[in-house]
Formats: structure tokens, C-alpha cells, sequence
């Protein structure tokens, strides 16, 4: 999940131990145990959109495209569009997706973690599906 908002191993990594910082202070203001997922996952995306925020001001002195050339994914192009296509999405869009597709969570799940309506959760994940459907078709590399 920190990965899709911030796009490198570091900082996701990063963001990964914030939530265990601030979820081991916070724990005294989890109300129910039984939502103790939620409840980090909640923290990581918070922490994930901050830390993004954060790096929006700095300037890499390396070219992102040596870390993917360098990668050991089997299929790095699936994974640079797949990362291409990401970016299109709002932070919203992309929380619900990855929630939705990544992590199997229901609709249900999705809009009690991210404090919206049923349907709002829903008529998000269709609005950046077919924004990414549209990027898809733009896209001249891939025949739809």
C-alpha cells in the first residue's frame, strides 16, 4: 500500500515503520480490537499520503529509471505501466483500488476504512477505472 503512494522501496519502507511508531503510541485510542487492520491501515495511508507530500518538494539526484532497470521483476514492463498508469489517479482513487484489487477488501470494508459513504466508495473505484481504461486506450502500446 505505501508503496503505490510514495513509488520507491526506501521511503515505503520508511512510511512502513512510522505506522509502527504511531500505532504503538496510538494504541490506547483504538476503541475496538477487532478493527485493529483497519485501524493500521488507516495509519499507512495516512502516513503514505504525508510522506509522499513530503517528497513532492525534493528532487531525486537519480534517475528513477536506473532503480527500474535494475530491478529483478520478472516483467519490468508490465510493472512500469502498470506504475504509469497509477500516477493518473487522484490519492483517493488510488487508496480505493489498491484496497479493492491488492488487498481484497469489500466495498463495505473500504468505505468504513476510509470514512466515506457505500456508494461514494463505489462511484470512485468506477470513476478511476475508467480513467484508467482511458489512459489504457490512449495508450498506442497496448491494443484494447
Amino acid at each position: 500500500m505505501a508503496y503505490v503512494y510514495v513509488k520507491n522501496k526506501e521511503d515505503a519502507l520508511d512510511v512502513v515503520q512510522e505506522v509502527a511508531y504511531q500505532s504503538f503510541k496510538q494504541i490506547h485510542t483504538l476503541q475496538k480490537p477487532e478493527y485493529v487492520k483497519t485501524w493500521l491501515m488507516r495509519i499507512a495511508i495516512n502516513c503514505a499520503i504525508n510522506t509522499h507530500n513530503k517528497n513532492k518538494k525534493v528532487v531525486p539526484l537519480k534517475d528513477r529509471q536506473e532503480d527500474l532497470l535494475v530491478s529483478e521483476e520478472k516483467d519490468i514492463t508490465l510493472s512500469i505501466s502498470l506504475q504509469h498508469m497509477m500516477n493518473v489517479l487522484q490519492d483517493e482513487e488510488k487508496s480505493i483500488v489498491v484496497l479493492r484489487f491488492y488487498e481484497s477488501y469489500t466495498f463495505k470494508e473500504i468505505a468504513d476504512l476510509l470514512n466515506i459513504p457505500l456508494g461514494t466508495a463505489k462511484s470512485i473505484l468506477y470513476r478511476a477505472l475508467a480513467k484508467l481504461r482511458n489512459e489504457l486506450k490512449e495508450d498506442k502500446r497496448y491494443e484494447i
